[in-house]
């Protein structure tokens, strides 16, 4: 299973990267194509939380391990650290966003290579979070002013936040970053190295690619959607049935679709709430991150509790 795991996901980043080349560069040649944030969040809405909606059966699995009894119990459990993630983010924006930008790297890191090696040792938790890095410091990189201005629409109004990030980016630290991201990669892509390590070297440069030309907010959809969940989403699939992919995506698609279509029906919600208060736009990119950050930590602690269990 594991093998052709690797072999579809090789295949996937191949594809990916030559789209994201022509996608990147087709709508920086024809700067007048207008990607609107609403698109963005159809797809993240769609594609991108979809790889999170079997947490359910995963909860399951969890509790079993446990030997504890009522599903009801984790429902209540998973939608109560969302909802606390959110609360603190209302009350500590500064905080919460730094604290999200940390554990996103790491699980960035973590999941786009997972499916290589099953080597667990603890130094591979700092090189995780170097190698999603990339996904963080690209848009500072390219796009500075722009990202500040999504961290600002998302209630941070630390000035002390933006003076170090000001002082971050005028003296080309976050080249020292993109480097040290750029190495972790090119430590995972050495490692024992396979002709599908070569995964590693199409992301690299698709995330590169995409950042340089797009806005954060576009570039960021893109790669939520069609990489990371893309990924995610085939692990599951492969898990639901290693022998016949087309069965195990039907499967998928099934189990996975009323999470997806109950987590995009609150998202529409919140959306309308918050449009009596802020511009459409601005609302959209508030639902977007804050959002996910309220999905992705109790997504993160389940994988974590079933990981260590499992054991």
């Amino acid at each position: 299973m594991n093998k052709q795991n690797q072999k579809i996901n090789l295949i996937h980043s191949i594809i990916f990267f030559f789209i994201s080349f022509l996608f990147s560069l087709s709508l920086y040649k024809f700067d007048n194509i207008n990607i609107s944030p609403i698109f963005c969040l159809m797809l993240i809405l769609s594609i991108g939380i979809s790889h999170g909606s079997l947490d359910n059966l995963k909860g399951k699995k969890l509790l079993n391990i446990l030997e504890i009894k009522g599903i009801t119990k984790f429902y209540l459990v998973y939608i109560a650290i969302a909802l606390f993630i959110i609360l603190i983010w209302l009350t500590l924006p500064s905080a919460s966003l730094l604290i999200f930008l940390v554990v996103a790297c790491y699980h960035f890191g973590k999941e786009d290579v997972d499916f290589l090696f099953s080597d667990k040792s603890k130094i591979n938790t700092l090189l995780y979070f170097f190698k999603g890095l990339l996904i963080i410091v690209s848009p500072l990189l390219f796009h500075f002013v722009e990202t500040v201005n999504i961290f600002k629409l998302l209630l941070v109004q630390n000035e002390n936040l933006y003076l170090v990030l000001g002082f971050i980016e005028e003296n080309k630290i976050l080249y020292l970053f993109f480097i040290l991201s750029l190495l972790a990669n090119l430590f995972y892509f050495l490692k024992s190295f396979r002709i599908v390590n070569l995964v590693l070297l199409f992301d690299v440069a698709s995330i590169i690619i995409l950042n340089y030309f797009l806005s954060p907010l576009i570039a960021f959809t893109f790669y939520f959607c069609f990489l990371h969940s893309f990924r995610h989403s085939i692990s599951l699939i492969m898990q639901l049935d290693s022998k016949n992919f087309k069965n195990g995506f039907f499967i998928f698609l099934n189990k996975a679709l009323p999470l997806t279509i109950l987590t995009a029906i609150l998202y529409i919600i919140s959306l309308y709430f918050l449009s009596n208060f802020y511009e459409i736009n601005d609302a959209i990119i508030k639902i977007i991150f804050i959002g996910l950050a309220s999905l992705t930590f109790p997504h993160i602690l389940l994988e974590y509790l079933l990981e260590k269990n499992e054991k």
